[in-house]
C-alpha cells in the first residue's frame, strides 16, 4: 500500500500504519484464544461439530483510508504520535492503473468479511461506517480495537509497490518497548492463520518483494506498534501490478479474500 498525492508513505513499498490512542481503554494482559476444538473445519468447527470457534468473539476490522480523504490535506495530513515517532493522521491510498481505489477495494473486502464473520456468530466492529468520509485518524482507528477488547484484529489493504512485484503479505508487529510487547507473539499466531488461509484459499502467491513466505514484520505502523490487542495488517495484492490488479477488481475474487480470512480467523481462534 503507498499513498498517492496530498499524504505519501514513508517508504516506496511501505504500507500507512494506524495507531492507538494512548489512553484508549485499559491495557490488560493478552492471552492465546480460548480453543472450543482442535482439528477443526475451516469454518471453525471441531471434527465432530463442536462449538464455532467464531461465536462470541469480538473481530474488529479496519478497511484502510477513506474516499473524503483527498478532499481534506489538512486533516489528514495532520502528524500523530505512532509510538517511537510521528506520521500523517491517515493517507488517501493508492489504487489499480485504471483507477480502482485502495479504498474502495478495502472498504468492500472489509464489509463482505464482516457479514461472514458475523453469520459465524462473531461480534464485529469497523473502524469506518462508509467510504465517503474522512479517516479517522490512524490513533482512532486502532483506538477502536483496544476499547472493543478485541479478539483480533486486521487492518485491509491493497499494495502500490512497482509494478513488477506481485502476490500478497501479512505484516506482523516488531515490539516497541513500553506499548507492545505482549501482542507480539499472539499477533504472529494471527499472522500466520490468516497468511495459510489466504494463500489456501485465494490461491494468491506470496510477495514477490517483501517480506519472506508471505510474512513481513515492522516497528513503523502504527497500528501495530501502539495495539493492545492481537493485530495484523494484510497487503492483498500489488494493486499496481496487472494480474493482481485484476483480480481485485473482482467481486467474486473479493468475496473469495473475504471467505479466506474468515477462515483464518476461525484457524487462530480455534487454538
Amino acid at each position: 500500500m503507498a499513498a498517492v498525492a496530498l499524504a505519501l508513505c514513508l517508504g516506496v513499498l511501505g504500507a500507512c500504519g494506524g495507531g492507538s490512542d494512548q489512553g484508549s481503554g485499559p491495557d490488560r494482559s493478552v492471552q492465546p484464544p480460548r480453543s472450543t476444538q482442535t482439528g477443526g473445519t475451516p469454518d471453525g468447527r471441531g471434527p465432530t461439530g463442536g462449538s464455532n470457534a467464531l461465536e462470541g468473539k469480538v473481530i474488529v476490522i479496519d478497511p484502510g483510508h477513506n474516499g473524503g480523504n483527498a478532499r481534506h490535506p489538512g486533516e489528514i495530513n495532520r502528524l500523530v504520535f505512532v509510538g517511537n515517532g510521528r506520521k500523517p493522521c491517515d493517507t488517501t491510498g493508492t489504487s489499480t492503473n485504471d483507477g480502482y481505489s485502495e479504498h474502495a477495494f478495502t472498504w468492500d473486502v472489509s464489509k463482505r468479511l464482516a457479514k461472514l464473520l458475523r453469520e459465524r456468530g462473531a461480534e464485529v466492529k469497523l473502524t469506518r461506517e462508509n467510504d465517503v468520509g474522512v479517516g479517522p485518524c490512524i490513533t482512532e482507528r486502532a483506538g477502536i480495537a483496544n476499547r472493543a477488547k478485541a479478539d483480533a484484529a486486521i487492518s485491509i489493504h491493497g499494495d502500490g509497490a512497482p509494478a513488477s512485484g506481485h502476490g500478497f503479505h501479512v505484516i506482523e508487529p516488531i515490539g516497541v518497548p513500553g506499548f507492545n510487547t505482549r501482542i507480539v507473539g499472539p499477533s504472529r499466531t494471527l499472522g500466520t492463520a490468516i497468511r495459510d488461509a489466504f494463500h489456501e484459499g485465494t490461491g494468491l502467491p506470496f510477495s514477490t518483494y517483501r517480506g519472506t513466505r508471505g510474512i513481513d514484520r515492522r516497528n513503523d505502523l502504527g497500528g501495530l506498534n501502539l495495539s493492545k490487542v492481537p493485530k495484523v495488517f494484510i497487503e492483498c495484492g500489488n494493486m499496481r501490478n496487472s494480474s493482481d490488479a485484476a483480480k481485485m477488481r473482482s467481486a467474486a475474487f473479493r468475496q473469495r479474500m473475504a471467505e479466506s480470512l474468515a477462515n483464518g480467523f476461525a484457524a487462530y481462534l480455534a487454538r
